[in-house]
């Protein structure tokens, strides 16, 4: 989305940094004078922080899920004489521009990635026609007994005008310093980096077995960076075949710099709009286009209208004033309140840390670190990404503007909905009296969340075992992808996982470790592969074994 964003190290929480390193809708803030002028305008009074209790004493424990078994010297034998070739093949993938949002690129990455899949031995393979970019299916039969879906997306954020070392699109090798050998490009950790080491781990498992332990089935949409907005479609078109499989997985990278991974096992929902006041014969304003700046003497100014219309939105503390935004959120169960309790125990010490790689001074409000992580897995926002009004260039121009816009998010929780969020916003604005200000949805979806005990959970886990790792893993993180369409369309387990380390997602330099520094726990490219082939595996094993 053409939005300026903030770029947050990935040093912060376990599970922002998660996050950050898939670059899942998580946006900036697009700070304007306009921001400081609501401080001025007639607030709501101080709405009451939300009261979420955490009365569960266990804690998850990852150390508690033995490490997976299994050894496959012959596929890992494999990997290590194909260095090159894979390393060219991620190469392949970023050096081809998809940019959804300027259409750019779109349609040769999605022939692409059919090709590929076409290469490997996937049947069916199809370019699935949408009302926007098209989607991607290739199903792979392997005459097993279970089926595993593979969520992918081909597209990408648009290229920033400044920053960037290297041809973002030229997919370059870059020694960077306390990281090793990494491939610098668009696309390169978010996410076609982790994507296409997957593939490389599945055509090592067919070039020395003949074919994989399960059915695979991909399904890869070109808009996730757009929100999503036609991936049901595709879903839709498949619904009978997905049915059948047993669980869904989406490749990524989750190890931070310092190589610890994470796991989350679901996402916050979304709602995204845009707010617009303009002249009109109700409010007033110029109405046809920007004029002269001394008319404000006698003209009514948009631009003040929506600052005034969002200040009715938060009290003064930044907390949400819209009556009944909160009344359907549920309270955390005891699954999440063991799982919240394993990702703070221990972790207390490291908060003046985490806020001073995000660059800021404390928690919201002055909550603790405790009480601020509680925020960013069970309750809800509401987020100005952006205002724009007149003239923001250099220099002077006084101006009255016609229109003035604001975007933005809120984040839904279970059991919140984008239609119910929205719906409460026009009633606050209406009760206000600007029933003049529209609002547009732009996209917008469920929550979403798979079991801690789930078998495609505990498998994944068992491989991080396997690998020295024991992640903090979260109910879900504060950002929203549309996991929604597997499990509360289709019923159907979700995760996300992998080794790997990347950053920069949405911003420039974004990168992939592929030969970490010397005395690094990050995994390199090889590694992440054969990740991807014990996952395989050992989901194979899990699906096998009779249900408790």
């Amino acid at each position: 989305m053409r939005r300026r964003r903030t770029v947050v190290p990935l040093s912060a929480t376990p599970l922002s940094a998660s996050l950050l390193r898939t670059g899942l809708l998580y946006t900036g803030l697009l700070c304007t004078s306009l921001l400081s002028a609501a401080l001025s305008c007639a607030l709501p009074a101080q709405a009451a922080p939300p009261k979420i209790a955490i009365t569960e004493t266990a804690a998850f424990d990852a150390a508690s899920v033995a490490p997976f078994a299994g050894d496959y010297a012959d596929v890992y034998a494999y990997l290590g004489t194909q260095r090159e070739h894979n390393l060219a093949q991620l190469q392949r993938w970023v050096r081809q521009p998809s940019i959804s949002a300027q259409n750019q690129g779109i349609a040769q990455m999605a022939e692409l990635l059919r090709a590929d899949l076409q290469q490997l031995g996937f049947r069916d393979t199809a370019l699935v026609p949408t009302s926007g970019h098209p989607g991607v299916y290739g199903y792979l039969d392997a005459g097993a007994e279970h089926t595993l879906v593979v969520y992918m997306m081909y597209d990408v954020q648009p290229i920033e005008p400044t920053g960037w070392k290297v041809d973002a699109f030229a997919g370059s090798l870059v020694d960077e310093p306390g990281l090793g050998k990494v491939l610098m490009a668009r696309g390169a950790t978010n996410q076609k980096g982790p994507q296409r080491a997957f593939l490389n781990a599945l055509e090592a498992v067919i070039k020395t077995r003949g074919k994989p332990p399960m059915n695979l089935i991909v399904l890869a949409e070109g808009e996730e960076e757009l929100g999503s907005p036609h991936y049901p479609e595709v879903v839709a078109k498949y619904a009978d075949t997905l049915r059948k499989a047993d669980g869904v997985f989406f490749p990524m990278n989750t190890q931070g710099r310092d190589g610890e991974a994470s796991m989350f096992l679901g996402v916050k929902g979304i709602v995204y709009m845009e707010l617009e006041a303009k002249g009109n014969a109700g409010s007033g304003g110029p109405q046809r286009a920007e004029v002269h700046g001394s008319l404000a003497a006698k003209l009514d100014s948009p631009s003040w209208r929506l600052v005034q219309a969002l200040a009715t939105l938060t009290g003064p503390d930044g907390e949400i004033a819209v009556p009944g935004y909160r009344d359907a959120i549920r309270a955390p169960n005891r699954e999440e309140q063991q799982l919240f309790n394993g990702i703070v125990r221990g972790r207390e010490a490291d908060a003046a840390k985490q806020l001073e790689s995000l660059g800021a001074a404390r928690w919201k409000n002055g909550r603790d670190y405790r009480d601020a992580t509680v925020a960013e897995l069970f309750d809800t926002t509401l987020n100005i990404d952006g205002l724009v009004a007149g003239y923001t260039g250099e220099g002077v121009k006084t101006i009255l503007p016609h229109r003035a816009v604001a975007k933005v998010d809120s984040r839904l929780v279970p059991d919140q909905t984008p239609d119910q969020a929205l719906a409460l916003i026009r009633k606050r604005l209406d009760d206000k009296g600007f029933q003049d200000v529209e609002i547009r949805k732009l996209s917008g979806y469920p929550p979403a969340q798979t079991s801690v005990t789930a078998p495609l959970t505990q498998a994944a886990l068992s491989v991080y075992r396997k690998y020295g790792q024991t992640p903090p893993v979260a109910p879900r993180i504060g950002g929203s992808a549309p996991y929604y369409v597997f499990t509360q369309t289709l019923g159907l387990p979700m995760i996300s996982g992998g080794l790997g380390h990347g950053s920069g997602a949405h911003a420039p330099n974004e990168y992939m470790v592929l030969e970490p520094a010397a005395g690094s726990k990050v995994a390199s490219l090889e590694q992440v592969e054969r990740f991807y082939v014990d996952l395989l595996y050992s989901l194979s094993d899990a699906l096998k074994r009779p249900k408790p």
